[in-house]
């Protein structure tokens, strides 16, 4: 799976997720276990934001094109945090009643910080508009309102407070509803460590591992970015257990095949490498691109004319003029923090 290369445009909307923080623009709520935080602001705090397109990929679907004119005013931008094992209700009620309001709030990965327009894909996106016409059985007034939920870990929250057709300001109170999240939001992540492991042109690397040497990645959200587009977040389960990290060189004209073999075939193992420059020392979670991915894991269902058993094997890294990093991940499936396995890297020259 090719990866894009990201540009990064200094402008007042655009700034990429890899900040370890959000730009200053996007002002910080600190949401509530159990409890209603409300903040008050006007549209004249935000600016319009001319590139909408975001909003409609299929990796976001947020709100459709059609609705462009509805988002067309100023945005006004805030962060919270939603825990895990919550629900977030989120309503914004201008102070005139008159005033045409929408409201947008996205979910991402707690080291994500990608800060719309820039947003590539995120979690789940939801929105609330003027609707165009009456809906049965129900009413709308002033305010807008979106939901957001989560189960087992807490994820960042952009949220997004609009004019509708090119407003300008107007005041408003902004409300987050915190259901739940009684838990501490103190997700530590583990120093994530590297084996550098010794590769040679037609020969193959064997090592031996067990799972247990190696560290949890809390979150996953790189993975499934269009930069890096390594697995999707629907098989984040298949990547939740312990992670063990190797990093071999992929020499100039050559391709590398990985595949991990557990002593335990009844061990559910994922695996899955990435290439970048040589001297790029990014890890996951903090990777904001790379070159390519690759990843190999349990299937859901049978494929036509194939078998799977308990190896993983992933290859189509290849290179023709340079010399690369390659950074392999053996994960253990649903949990697993424990398991030996040997694994085998084999490199060929291409010519």
């Amino acid at each position: 799976m090719k990866s894009i290369v990201i540009i990064l445009q200094a402008v007042l909307f655009s700034i990429s997720g890899i900040f370890a923080q959000f730009p200053v623009h996007v002002k910080k709520v600190e949401s509530i276990a159990n409890q209603t935080v409300s903040v008050k602001g006007n549209l004249n705090m935000g600016a319009h934001m001319d590139n909408l397109a975001w909003a409609w990929k299929s990796s976001v679907a947020c709100f459709p094109g059609t609705q462009k004119l509805k988002f067309s005013g100023n945005h006004v931008l805030y962060n919270t945090v939603i825990p895990p094992r919550a629900i977030m209700n989120i309503t914004v009620t201008p102070d005139n009643k008159n005033d045409n309001f929408s409201l947008y709030a996205y979910q991402i990965g707690t080291t994500n910080f990608s800060t719309v327009p820039d947003l590539n894909t995120c979690l789940a996106c939801e929105a609330d508009y003027k609707w165009d016409y009456d809906k049965v059985g129900k009413t709308q007034d002033h305010q807008r309102v979106v939901s957001l939920n989560t189960v087992d870990d807490a994820f960042n929250v952009v949220i997004g407070v609009v004019g509708a057709n090119g407003l300008e300001k107007g005041g408003y109170t902004l409300s987050i509803e915190l259901q739940g999240g009684e838990e501490a939001l103190e997700i530590k992540q583990q120093e994530v460590k590297v084996i550098p492991v010794e590769t040679a042109k037609n020969k193959v690397s064997t090592i031996k591992g067990d799972l247990k040497s190696g560290v949890i990645i809390q979150d996953l959200s790189w993975a499934s970015t269009s930069s890096n587009a390594c697995f999707p977040g629907t098989q984040n389960t298949k990547f939740r257990g312990n992670h063990v990290l190797y990093s071999a060189t992929l020499p100039d004209n050559s391709e590398m095949e990985i595949t991990v073999i557990p002593d335990d075939k009844n061990a559910d193992f994922s695996l899955y490498a990435y290439q970048v420059g040589i001297n790029n020392n990014n890890l996951p979670p903090n990777l904001p691109s790379c070159i390519s991915c690759e990843a190999d894991f349990k299937w859901d269902r049978p494929k036509a004319g194939k078998k799977q058993d308990h190896t993983r094997t992933v290859g189509n890294l290849t290179s023709i003029d340079g010399t690369y990093k390659i950074i392999i991940g053996v994960v253990g499936a649903n949990g697993l923090k424990t398991g030996s396995y040997t694994l085998n890297i084999s490199v060929k020259d291409r010519k």
